[in-house]
Formats: structure tokens, C-alpha cells, sequence
């Protein structure tokens, strides 16, 4: 019989019952009788047979190891190992694996090669990033590599600059310094009063065109992208008009060298007018009326661009309307001989085919345009003026912007770059403008990603149109856009 400790353990682990009984799980009686005899050759190998069973169970890591072909066998296994049958404890004749040396050294060379293919496709994606990653570094270190090397000695030039007995700050002034050191470019700041700085943030980045969204109530205008941003301070002329009119006086000083007239905001390029996009928010019939009386205080001052019903005289502020704004009140002044608020022209519905591709013997191509681009080239006039388009629905007498939704005419731009059928429409969209001698502006353009957007701002300017719609001021005065991000497309 078994003693009592051994019992006692054995009860325990529930294999043993204190009368001597078995229960159903096992025969432990059997096996307490034999080692109380002194026989432990059956409860050595079945607890051999145990342990090999729950040690052929692969663990979790095992499994991954094998599934990415890192296994361990090919490096244990031996081609002359020779096991006992039953395993390393038994006594039983020892007997040969049952695969022969030369078939498992080719399964040993696959697993090899199938191991490090697996390896290989799990670090392609990785492998792919950190590519990518090491050259968007580059390309930013390299893109800006002036912060590096270029040393700016401003602070070294005059450092004693306004300090007692040196010179005076004063000097360093002049009537027409408000944009003394701004070049004006291309761009229209779209949603202005978004700025920190409504109109002089985008005349501090050189744009040559702001927005403002008009809301009519009570005989005032509010400016505000929606009703929830309209506040009783915010209006048409304390953001837009007065501004204005304080800055151009500014610009046109009467001093006792001269009696300045006709310069524009920049001063760098006075000639140069100013777009002031008045988008109608409300109906346009009732807010037209209200916005010609609040221009008044341009309009006296000689600030407006005007038709005097033969040609466009340009002035320092160029007033355009667009949005719900009545192209009929507009057109209806043409028996006027003055017009001083101009017609945003819907550019999707002035497309004309291109021009045929030219060549040097084309009497529009000069040694001047020896860098022309093809679809500049196309989007220019046959004869200049076309005035068979003068009398259409849309011509200078009455419009100065032809814009367009980018997104809803052209598409979304799936491949990095635009098709040759959205470059066809794009193409006859910019000649149908420039035949009538409006501007092409296309709004709702991809804002991102960074390289998407820089594409189609290159495309635009390359392809002849007059103005960029741009949110990001910076990004579009910086002049970096132009060099592409990867040139591969």
C-alpha cells in the first residue's frame, strides 16, 4: 500500500480518493501499488509521454517564428541523429528518422529561402517609409538650406542705428513707406476677413486680391463667412472701405514736392490695382444698391476702375462682384458711360476649343516667347483684341474675373497630376477668358497634400491663368510651390 504522504498528495491533485477508490479520471491505485513494490518503469514513461505531449504544443512565439520561416529545427536536427522510438527515455531499439539526409537538406535550402522571403515582405512596407521619410528630409534640409549658410547681416549693418548721437530713425521714413518693401503677386486672398489682419495681411504677402463676404440687414453690410460669424463691428466699411480709402491717401501724399494721384496700394508698383471681390451673401437686388452707396467714399476720391463706356481706365481699387451678386444691374449701366463695380463671369460657360499646337512660323510666336509653354500658347488669342467676343455676354465693358469651381469642372486629380481630358477643359477655359479679356481664376483648388496643391498652382500659372485663389498667403508669396516636390509627374 502507498504511504500516507503519497496519499495525501495524491488526493490532492484529486486522483486519489482516502478509501482507496479511483475516480474516473485515472487508475492511480494501480500506479501507488507499483511504486509501493518498487516498479516505476510505468510511472516514469507515462510521465515522460506527459511531458513530450504538452512540449509539442507550439507556444505563441514559436508559431510567429515559424510563420515569418524562422524555425528551429534547421538548426537542431542533424542528418546522422538517431532517437530512441518511444523518445530519449526509452529503452527501446534506437531506429533511423524516416526522411533521408538528402531530402531534408533541400527542405532545410527551401524553408531557408521561403524564411527570407517572408522576412523580406514583412520590411518592404517599412523599408518603403523610411525611403520616403530620408528624402522628405532632404528635400527640406536642401530646400531650405539658406538657414544654414545664408547669414543675415542686418542686425551688423548701422548697429548703432537711432541711438543718441547716431541716426535717426526718422530719416529711414517717407510719405509712401506703408508697402515700401512689398512685390505684389498674382494671388487673391480668398475668405480675407478670416485673417488676423483682414485686407493687410494679404496686401503685407503682395496679393493683389482680397474677398469679403457681404451680409445684408438693417441697411448695413456685415461681413462674415456665415450668420453665426456676423458681429455689429464687423462691417463692409470699417474692415474694407475706410481702410482703404486711409491707405490710398497715404500712398497719394500732397506734399510740397508733389501732388500725387493715381498710385495704388504697393509702392514698389503703383499702377498696380487692388481686387476688391464683393461676394453677395444675401439677394443680390436689394444689397446691390447698398454696397455702390458705400463704395461712394472710393468712388470720390478717384480710386475706383471705371468704363467710361470705350474702354477700362484702371485706378488703384478694382471692385468685382460675384456670389448672388445681379448681373443684370450690372450690365443694365452699359447705356452709362461710367461702371465702377465689374461682374465675376462664370468660366465653366465660356470654354473655347484651343488653338492647334504652334510652331516657329506661327505669326504669334516671337524670339521673345522662346520659353513659352505649350498651354500658354494655346490659350492665347488668335488676334488680339478678338473683337468678335467683345459684344458677347461677358467682355471688359462689364466683367473683370472669369472663375470657376476647381473641384466641380475639372474634377478630383487622381494620379498626382492632371489628365489630358481635364487639361483639354482647363485649356478651354483660359482661352475662352482671355479672348474676352477677363482673368481665369479658379477656386476650391486641392489645398493638400503639399505636393498635390503645388502642382496644380504651377499647372495654373504655366497654363496662362491671370490669378491664384490661395488660402495659405505664405505658401503662395514664398515662391517655393514652383519647384516640385518630387518631379515625377
Amino acid at each position: 500500500m502507498a504511504t500516507p504522504l503519497l496519499r495525501n498528495k495524491l488526493a490532492s491533485e484529486g486522483s486519489y480518493t482516502p478509501d482507496g477508490t479511483s475516480d474516473a479520471r485515472s487508475t492511480t491505485s494501480d500506479y501507488v501499488d507499483s511504486i509501493e513494490d518498487g516498479d516505476l518503469s510505468d510511472y516514469g514513461a507515462s510521465q515522460h509521454r506527459a511531458t513530450a505531449a504538452a512540449s509539442s504544443r507550439p507556444s505563441t512565439t514559436r508559431s510567429i517564428l515559424r510563420a515569418l520561416g524562422v524555425t528551429a529545427w534547421r538548426r537542431k536536427s542533424g542528418y546522422h541523429d538517431y532517437e530512441p522510438a518511444g523518445g530519449k527515455y526509452d529503452d527501446r531499439p534506437m531506429r533511423a528518422p524516416r526522411r533521408s539526409p538528402q531530402r531534408d537538406i533541400r527542405r532545410c535550402r527551401i524553408s531557408h529561402v521561403t524564411g527570407w522571403v517572408k522576412r523580406g515582405l514583412l520590411a518592404a512596407p517599412f523599408l518603403i517609409l523610411m525611403f520616403f521619410g530620408v528624402l522628405h528630409i532632404l528635400h527640406a534640409v536642401l530646400g531650405r538650406a539658406q538657414l544654414f549658410w545664408d547669414v543675415d547681416v542686418g542686425d551688423d549693418y548701422l548697429p548703432h542705428w537711432s541711438q543718441p548721437g547716431r541716426l535717426d530713425d526718422k530719416l529711414a521714413r517717407y510719405p509712401t513707406d506703408a508697402t515700401r518693401d512689398v512685390l505684389p503677386i498674382p494671388c487673391h486672398s480668398h475668405n480675407d476677413y478670416w485673417r488676423h489682419v483682414p485686407l493687410f495681411d494679404a496686401i503685407s504677402w503682395g496679393c493683389t486680391g482680397v474677398e469679403a463676404d457681404v451680409w445684408l440687414f438693417d441697411e448695413e453690410l456685415y461681413i462674415g463667412h456665415n450668420l453665426a460669424s456676423l458681429t455689429r463691428n464687423r462691417t463692409f466699411q470699417s474692415l474694407y472701405v475706410n481702410p482703404l480709402v486711409d491707405l490710398l491717401d497715404r500712398m497719394n501724399p500732397q506734399t510740397d514736392f508733389v501732388n500725387a494721384s493715381g498710385h495704388g496700394v504697393f509702392d514698389t508698383d503703383p499702377s498696380q490695382s487692388l481686387v476688391l471681390l464683393v461676394d453677395f451673401k444675401t439677394h443680390g437686388p436689394e444689397a446691390f444698391p447698398v454696397v455702390s452707396r458705400q463704395l461712394e467714399a472710393l468712388r470720390s476720391k478717384g480710386y475706383l476702375t471705371f468704363w467710361d463706356g470705350q474702354k477700362v481706365n484702371s485706378r488703384a481699387v478694382t471692385v468685382v462682384a460675384t456670389g448672388l451678386a445681379p448681373f443684370n444691374l450690372i450690365a443694365n449701366a452699359s447705356t452709362s458711360t461710367h461702371r465702377d463695380i465689374f461682374f465675376d463671369a462664370p468660366l465653366d460657360k465660356l470654354w473655347q476649343a484651343p488653338r492647334s499646337p504652334i510652331s516657329r512660323d506661327d505669326p504669334l510666336f516671337h524670339d521673345s516667347d522662346a520659353d513659352l509653354d505649350y498651354g500658354d500658347a494655346m490659350a492665347r488669342p488668335d488676334t488680339a483684341p478678338d473683337l468678335a467676343l467683345q459684344s458677347s455676354t461677358y467682355n471688359t465693358s462689364n466683367s473683370h474675373y472669369a472663375s470657376a469651381s476647381f473641384a466641380k469642372t475639372l474634377g478630383f486629380v487622381w494620379r498626382g497630376h492632371l489628365s489630358p481630358r481635364q487639361m483639354d477643359i482647363l485649356r478651354g477655359h483660359i482661352r475662352g477668358a482671355k479672348r474676352r479679356g477677363l482673368k481665369a481664376r479658379y477656386w476650391d483648388t486641392p489645398s493638400w497634400p503639399v505636393g498635390l496643391r503645388n502642382h496644380v498652382w504651377h499647372v495654373l500659372m504655366k497654363e496662362g491663368a491671370e490669378v491664384l485663389n490661395v488660402d495659405d498667403l505664405q505658401a503662395a508669396a514664398v515662391d517655393q510651390w514652383k519647384g516640385r516636390v518630387h518631379q515625377w509627374w
